[in-house]
């Protein structure tokens, strides 16, 4: 176990990312997390991430000092090292030269994190404020041509920091300093994996659980579905899963459920068809967020009327993950930016009053992929890609109404149809349809049309967090483009989104 405390840096889910590609279990815990409960999980050490404040701004994040006695190594990272250095009675001030980018890194003492790294490497830097004076018992260990102190150790202690940081691609000899921290500094493992995880889980849930019975909302999506199989496993029949039809599914979702989880898997699952209850309350609604919004109340009312028949349920399960939940919640408790509502983060356990079971809220989506394979979901499940919670009707740019959604419904279908055909549906983190709230000219038939305009999104990405346009072959486009005009009755035109994320989102809506 290794612990990160998030200074609100934008890369700390890459540094647990880079933590667990060596085996190693790690968690973020936000720098308020008192120290008695870090204690509790004894971690085999700490890493303090960067963030964007400036160690003298009153709001500042702060951890509690205490963790630099607990006897563990300690790494910080640009703010983290920072932060220790101050708190131990060095001196940070705001730089003369700010440094961002690259750089490159003399190394003075090829040891510890540097073990067998060249004397001379290039790093990433993103720092306005620099160390100018180390506490007692600390000594410099790297510089650039900017930063006299770019890294700095205290062996008695086993504390170090980093002022670049090692967890981007942009440093390459990133990944071995993390490496030579986990294993040669923290004595870590490396024995940590999916496997030794699923049984972990199933353990502790039944553990939790006892005899008592759980619900689930069913969405048939990777997520929902691998959380349904690990529940199963751990309890069987006192665990009821709810599939309910919003009506803005893409083409035989529930039939793809019925025939995979509740068939082969014998997996207890109730399908309710709401559509209609959907499809009245989305009427004339044209703001995305709203629409979110919407269909969350509404799968709730939904959701409890059907669970209120099962007797004695007293836990809720989601299939949350942990981008999910740091994406939601401000790592250090400040305000964050509203981009747009998770909807399957809070909301139905207060309203329910049940406990809630989130056995994937520490894995990315990657991990739940390798899990859902561990566990023996079948490949159409585990490698489905990404689909929202609000479905087609964030994907439909405007109002949602029936004969909408058969254009895109049908428009969706080819396009799926043609990526898997040319071997790209795995390879593609997600690939989807848009119907547009504009129309074009065009001609069909010698007549003229005014019609709908299609937008087709592929993209590449790890974990949703930042995605790039997919350079899908022009041959493919233009066959997804010919078959969706043909077929589909009322569009005339299909465009390619090129953006990437960020500016972007990944999702139109």
């Amino acid at each position: 176990m290794i612990i990160i405390i998030d200074f609100g840096s934008q890369y700390n889910q890459l540094i647990a990312r880079r933590v667990r590609e060596f085996r190693v279990f790690c968690q973020i815990l936000s720098p308020g997390t008192d120290i008695e409960t870090i204690k509790a999980l004894h971690p085999e050490g700490i890493i303090l991430s960067g963030g964007p404040a400036s160690i003298y701004e009153t709001n500042s994040p702060k951890a509690d000092p205490e963790l630099f006695n607990l006897g563990i190594p300690v790494l910080g990272i640009c703010y983290g090292m920072q932060y220790m250095i101050h708190v131990l009675g060095g001196q940070v001030n705001r730089a003369e030269k700010r440094e961002y980018g690259l750089a490159s890194l003399n190394i003075h003492d090829p040891k510890g994190l540097y073990k067998n790294i060249n004397k001379i490497t290039q790093c990433w830097m993103s720092h306005g404020d620099s160390v100018e004076k180390l506490p007692d018992g600390f000594q410099v260990t790297a510089s650039t041509e900017n930063t006299k102190i770019a890294s700095t150790v205290n062996w008695n202690r086993n504390l170090f920091g980093l002022q670049f940081h090692p967890e981007v691609h942009h440093t390459p000899k990133g990944k071995a300093m993390i490496k030579n921290f986990l294993f040669d500094v923290c004595q870590c493992q490396g024995k940590w994996t999916i496997k030794t995880f699923a049984k972990e889980v199933i353990t502790e849930i039944r553990e939790n659980v006892k005899d008592n019975r759980v619900i689930l909302g069913l969405s048939g999506g990777v997520d929902s579905s691998v959380t349904a199989l690990l529940l199963h496993k751990a309890i069987g029949k006192n665990l009821t899963c709810i599939f309910v039809d919003n009506g803005v599914l893409r083409k035989d979702e529930a039939g793809r459920l019925k025939k995979i989880l509740k068939q082969h898997l014998n997996i207890n699952i109730r399908f309710i068809n709401a559509a209609n209850v959907f499809l009245k309350a989305l009427a004339g609604i044209e703001d995305p967020e709203k629409k979110r919004k919407i269909i969350g109340k509404v799968f709730m009312d939904v959701f409890e009327k059907e669970a209120g028949t099962i007797k004695g349920v007293k836990f809720l399960a989601q299939g949350t993950l942990y981008p999910d939940v740091i994406e939601s919640v401000s790592p250090f408790g400040g305000p964050t930016a509203v981009i747009k509502s998770h909807h399957n983060v809070g909301g139905l356990p207060h309203k329910m009053k049940l406990q809630l079971v989130e056995p994937l809220k520490y894995l990315f989506k990657d991990e739940v992929r390798k899990l859902g394979k561990t566990l023996g979901l079948p490949d159409e499940l585990t490698w489905r890609q990404p689909f929202p919670g609000p479905g087609l009707a964030i994907r439909i740019i405007g109002a949602v109404n029936r004969r909408r959604l058969a254009i895109l419904r049908k428009a969706d279908a080819i396009l799926l149809e043609e990526i898997r055909k040319a071997g790209y549906y795995q390879k593609l983190w997600q690939s989807f349809a848009v119907l547009l709230p504009v129309k074009s000219v065009g001609i069909m038939g010698d007549q003229r049309t005014y019609e709908n305009i299609i937008a087709i999104r592929a993209v590449n990405s790890i974990d949703a967090m930042t995605a790039d346009w997919a350079k899908l072959p022009h041959k493919l486009l233009g066959k997804i483009s010919n078959r969706i005009i043909n077929e589909v009755i009322g569009v005339n035109r299909v465009v390619y989104d090129i953006s990437s994320k960020p500016p972007a989102t990944i999702e139109w809506e």
